[in-house]
């Protein structure tokens, strides 16, 4: 590597593999990182897809043809074109990102795919929510702040009809120091095994600092249950990644 590569990477901070750079405590949502967003998210979280195809299957217990839905932190918008085109007749698909690029990302890469998808360039603790049946978010909740956390469950809880359903899947920390220990050793070899490097998985982690703030299963919990949920259950597990599904 020369001096001009190395004043590049320098000024881009570390690496975090396929092709994005963040600086420590600042990974971004911005800039390039949404060309490379939908790649890089498949290789870092165990069972994405799946987990795509399950927020599906849920979904048609809740979707009705007049239905409003939810995606928040909608990113490239991939997750919400499948459930649009699994649900195609009335029901209007509302995605909210807070990141500009996403959202430009997401409407001008599909704009001819989805008539019934909206996307909206707004923080999810600002918006005023439709009547909806169906709000679904996939790892987000956990780059919200956590002073601002309760509010958006509360939101949430407000917005949907008797019935409807809150979908969410989170990284999470584990109930304690020898157990989360554990779980980051299992994730880190999950990672080096996906095909980074010990520089990048670094590299990822230090940029994290301060902007993704798990909380464990029961802090998760306990917001749903402040916000006013009491059915709720984990429909998903595998070491630090959850899925829980709560009904109004």
């Amino acid at each position: 590597m020369d001096s001009l590569e190395q004043t590049t990477l320098a000024r881009q901070g570390s690496a975090t593999g396929d092709g994005i750079h963040a600086a420590r405590a600042g990974w971004s949502f911005g800039g390039d990182t949404p060309q490379h967003f939908d790649r890089h998210v498949a290789r870092s979280v165990p069972n994405y897809e799946a987990g795509h195809r399950l927020i599906e299957q849920v979904s048609d217990f809740f979707v009705k043809k007049d239905s409003v839905a939810y995606e928040i932190g909608t990113s490239t918008g991939t997750l919400l074109r499948r459930l649009a085109k699994r649900h195609p007749h009335g029901t209007r698909w509302i995605g909210i990102d807070t990141e500009r690029a996403m959202i430009e990302y997401a409407r001008s890469a599909h704009s001819k795919e989805s008539v019934n998808v909206e996307y909206l360039l707004a923080n999810a603790c600002e918006v005023g929510y439709e009547a909806s049946d169906f709000i679904v978010s996939y790892y987000t909740i956990q780059f919200v702040p956590p002073r601002h956390r309760q509010h958006l469950i509360d939101l949430v809880y407000k917005s949907l009809n008797w019935g409807g359903a809150f979908l969410f899947f989170e990284k999470v920390r584990a109930p304690d120091a020898r157990f989360q220990d554990i779980m980051s050793a299992v994730y880190i070899d999950y990672k080096l095994d996906n095909g980074y490097s010990p520089e990048e998985v670094l590299g990822k982690a230090s940029s994290l600092k301060g902007v993704l703030e798990p909380f464990s299963t029961n802090g998760n919990l306990d917001m749903l249950h402040r916000a006013g949920f009491v059915d709720t259950m984990t429909i998903y597990k595998h070491v630090c990644f959850e899925g829980f599904l709560a009904i109004k």
